[in-house]
């Protein structure tokens, strides 16, 4: 028996993402949560450091810039600028912090870190599209 809306209308049917686009959205919403709370740590233990500021930078952007690129394929545009105004918000909060600090080359190796990985997701999406394989 079909669902009913409360007016007694038969509802409308649920849009569902397919799996691997939601998969790849979850992913993309738990490394933006992972970054910021890294981020804004008073310490960062080696293990989750590269051993250079700005290549951590660039591996995080670089992460987000190929997961929101895969989560999101139709907003080519606007992860990319959203992820760089959140690594703005980032630095902001970093200078708030008090005992972190905010600097310019740190936008920049971010910006770089989100071109490569968006770029590196577009060829792969492009690839699965010559393949004639789903794109997600």
């Amino acid at each position: 028996m079909p669902t009913r809306a409360p007016d007694g209308k038969p509802a409308a049917p649920v849009a569902r993402l397919p799996g691997r686009l939601l998969l790849w959205r979850l992913a993309f919403l738990a490394c933006l949560v992972a970054v910021l709370v890294l981020a804004l740590a008073k310490d960062t233990s080696p293990p989750l450091d590269t051993g250079w500021d700005k290549s951590n930078h660039l591996l995080a952007f670089g992460v987000l810039g190929l997961l929101g690129r895969l989560g999101f394929p139709a907003r080519r545009y606007l992860v990319p600028s959203g992820l760089f105004l959140y690594g703005i918000v980032i630095e902001a909060l970093q200078a708030l912090s008090g005992y972190r600090s905010a600097e310019y080359h740190d936008l920049f190796a971010d910006l770089l870190g989100i071109a490569l990985g968006s770029l590196a997701a577009s060829a792969w999406l492009r690839r699965r599209r010559r393949n004639r394989q789903p794109a997600i």
